[in-house]
């Protein structure tokens, strides 16, 4: 008893100290650390993360620490705040994302980070904005494939018939053909295994992997998968790099320096960052075009003046034609802008100073691209889907608005964001150019719980087609 008692009153001392010293110190910026010890408030943070965030921000100001599982997580939410976050020499991406890929893919720690700058080069390097447009012919012959299984008219939901389209022409861009299965019982297959895995990894990131059953057989379906895949697939042996995938880059690099056997773990890392947000962010997109009367009424003017009225025949669609069609893009970025991920993270390796506050060393230092495209200050009537609001961006240069931040920035930005931008835009071009469309459920709401990713709807949408005459 007497042993039971001492311990009881080490832990609440030393639960007392630590809450004391949290809220004493006047240069950290205000911490909400909970009362219990380790879990701090990753209780109430975990019910409804995005809403704490915002909460916690007017309550405390721009920037914050929240205290949950074990780590310092600080907010950082106005513009110095942002521009810290992106610049700074004392904060790292690298580091803030190890512990995640280890645990979702099984990359170790010296893998990682031995290979993370020369895969991110190439990846960078193969979806560069010019290097792109190379492959916009063969983008729209696949897109033109997958349309047709739709045939003349139809009611789908949304998000099956966007993923449908999109899912194959993307993994032969990034695997080469012969990874996407063909019938349809192994395309179910497919498609429920990888909304296991992305549903569940923000769990995973997290959770022991035995806690998450589901989620874990179907990792191991594609490291199986990918295991069986790889060998055919570095069997086609191109003279020209530009003509190999993705994943023959990352396969090379993997061997060279001797790391080929986690082949299988970057795949799976390359497949979900491929396809996590693509279908979601094409399905948005869609869903507010067609949301917005005035919107749509555009977009076909545009499609009309550049491809004529039946949407009948296989279309090209070009780097100039795109250009012609500015609002699409537009609705692409203003949609991302309002689903955007709810958080992006970085490590800090020094102690740094924000406003007034010092950061120390070892805290998680994020920042909330949902809530920052909500603020009215960088983005007017922001809960609006105004498209044309992109109108002031330079495009051209590859230039974005203030403070849109979906993407990342600094050292490390989301090296695929081209081709998602592009994929999505032809996309939309050749479903709006082919079909009439129209929304038959109402608009869903966004789940507002994704802090990986964009957020999803709450409820699915479904679409009624038919063919343009």
């Amino acid at each position: 008893m007497e042993i039971f008692l001492t311990a009881l009153f080490i832990i609440l001392g030393f639960t007392a100290f630590y809450l004391f010293h949290q809220r004493r110190d006047p240069q950290n910026p205000p911490c909400i650390s909970g009362w219990i010890p380790w879990i701090g408030a990753g209780f109430k943070f975990g019910e409804a993360p995005l809403e704490f965030i915002e909460q916690a921000r007017i309550k405390y100001g721009p920037v914050f620490t929240v205290f949950a599982l074990g780590n310092r997580i600080t907010f950082v939410t106005e513009e110095e705040g942002i521009d810290v976050f992106f610049k700074s020499k004392d904060i790292n991406f690298e580091h803030s994302v190890q512990e995640l890929i280890e645990k979702i893919v099984s990359v170790p720690k010296d893998i990682f980070f031995s290979f993370h700058g020369i895969l991110y080069g190439l990846m960078k390097n193969k979806m560069r904005i010019s290097h792109l447009y190379q492959f916009t012919e063969k983008m729209v012959e696949e897109l033109h494939e997958q349309l047709e299984t739709l045939g003349t008219d139809g009611k789908n939901d949304l998000f099956n018939l966007v993923r449908n389209s999109l899912y194959p022409v993307t993994v032969n861009f990034v695997f080469g053909k012969g990874l996407y299965p063909i019938t349809h019982k192994k395309i179910v297959e497919f498609h429920e295994h990888f909304q296991n895995f992305d549903e569940g990894l923000q769990f995973a990131s997290q959770m022991p992997e035995c806690f998450i059953r589901n989620w874990s057989k179907s990792k191991k379906w594609f490291l199986t998968l990918f295991e069986k895949s790889i060998p055919d697939l570095e069997k086609y042996k191109p003279s020209d790099d530009d003509s190999l995938t993705i994943m023959q880059l990352i396969t090379n690099a993997l061997r060279q320096g001797t790391s080929e056997h986690k082949a299988p773990n970057y795949a799976l890392l390359m497949l979900w960052a491929s396809l996590s947000n693509l279908a979601t962010v094409a399905c948005w997109t869609i869903m507010f075009i067609l949301h917005n009367p005035s919107v749509y009424k555009n977009v076909m003017e545009g499609i009309v003046s550049v491809f004529g009225e039946a949407g009948k025949n296989n279309i090209k669609i070009s780097e100039k034609d795109l250009k012609k069609l500015p609002l699409i893009k537009w609705c692409v970025l203003e949609t991302i802008r309002l689903v955007s991920p709810g958080i992006i993270t970085r490590k800090v390796m020094e102690p740094m100073k924000i406003l007034s506050y010092t950061i120390p060393a070892g805290d998680i230092l994020m920042l909330s691209p949902f809530w920052i495209h909500r603020n009215p200050k960088y983005f007017p009537e922001p809960e609006l889907f105004k498209p044309e609001r992109w109108e002031k961006a330079d495009l051209e240069k590859n230039a974005s608005l203030d403070c849109f931040v979906a993407f990342g920035g600094g050292k490390y930005p989301c090296p695929g964001r081209w081709f998602v931008l592009l994929e999505i835009e032809i996309f939309v071009a050749l479903l709006f150019y082919k079909y009439q469309l129209h929304l038959v459920d109402p608009f869903p709401k966004q789940s507002l719980k994704q802090l990986m990713g964009v957020q999803r709807p709450v409820t699915s949408c479904r679409v009624e087609y038919k063919c343009r005459k």
